[in-house]
């Protein structure tokens, strides 16, 4: 298990798989919390290691090389995680690093994806049974692919000795959760104060789609529907007034979000302001009755009701994880 420390003087040993056109800002991200965490441990926790196809620099996304330790395949010694970062899009086959991974997981090695290294772990069949997530772009086409993974639209996934996470910044979040899986939560909010980071995102948190991608070819109807809804989370409106903005029937807009979200509109309505409350609560000090009213709720016993109805827990239990 990744929460499982080893003895305090052996460190854990965090590889990096970089294939070409991998972003260096998520590389970046996931690797530099280990060097603070070392700094402010004052002792060395993590030693990283990094490995390319063949043994050479490998290219990013922005023209910029890393030069290798050690080559993809090679033993590792005592590798404790194995994080695969990789291009969001176009993603190529690599059944030699494939199989090291499948190697690798027999061997009880944690295996991580960033951005694209989640379809790297899924085609050498490591993530069959997990959570995992990866760039909002490829979800759909991904959990198509793969339906023995769990494919979620969380900014990160830690499942077991699985991690995965959409890239970006999102990789720093995941790498500071798990430096506070390991060494306690004071060290990763230590190491978050040292990027300057408001706090340390959630893994639950959805990443940020645009609405268009979101709706895919749903039509701008709908889409103008949910805008509305978006804008519209202090004092919500009636699916009658939402009809009557569009100029279509309540029934036409009903059957709209039944096609293409599944959901009644204001069942639909009423998650994205339990989601904005979500937000609230986790990065404002807000009193939660004021939290309700931003939120179109006209008494903190009926936000309460439903805020633990959705999420199964109360506002205020929600501010003590």
């Amino acid at each position: 298990m990744l929460h499982d420390s080893p003895a305090a003087s052996t460190p854990r040993q965090v590889g990096f798989v970089l294939l070409p056109g991998f972003s260096l800002l998520a590389q970046a991200c996931a690797l530099e919390p280990l060097h603070v965490a070392n700094r402010l441990a004052g002792e060395r926790l993590y030693t990283p290691l990094i490995f390319s196809l063949d043994g050479r620099a490998v290219k990013s996304a922005a023209e910029l090389a890393l030069s290798p330790n050690s080559v993809a395949g090679s033993d590792a010694g005592s590798l404790d995680l194995l994080l695969v970062c990789a291009p969001s899009q176009g993603v190529g086959a690599h059944p030699e690093l494939e199989a090291w991974l499948t190697r690798l997981a027999g061997r009880g090695v944690a295996l991580g994806g960033v951005a694209g290294g989640t379809e790297v772990l899924a085609r050498a069949g490591v993530l069959d049974g997990y959570r995992a997530t990866l760039p909002w772009q490829n979800l759909e086409a991904f959990a198509r692919a793969h339906p023995a993974v769990r494919v979620g639209h969380q900014l990160f996934e830690i499942d077991r000795d699985r991690l995965s996470c959409g890239g970006g910044t999102a990789a720093m979040d995941m790498m500071m959760t798990l430096i506070g899986q390991h060494h306690g939560q004071r060290l990763a909010e230590r190491i978050s104060e040292h990027f300057v980071c408001e706090r340390i995102r959630m893994g639950d948190e959805p990443q940020h789609v645009p609405l268009r991608a979101r709706l895919g070819h749903a039509p701008q109807s709908l889409v103008d529907a949910v805008a509305l809804m978006e804008s519209n989370i202090e004092e919500p409106l009636t699916t009658h007034e939402l009809a009557e903005h569009l100029g279509i029937s309540r029934r036409q807009l009903e059957r709209l979000f039944k096609k293409y979200l599944q959901a009644v509109p204001s069942r639909y309505y009423l998650d994205l302001r339990l989601q904005r409350a979500r937000k609230l609560l986790r990065e404002t000090d807000q009193a939660v009755g004021d939290i309700a009213l931003q939120t179109g709720f006209s008494s903190g016993a009926h936000f309460s009701t439903a805020y633990r109805n959705h999420f199964g827990m109360t506002p205020r239990e929600e501010r003590l994880t």
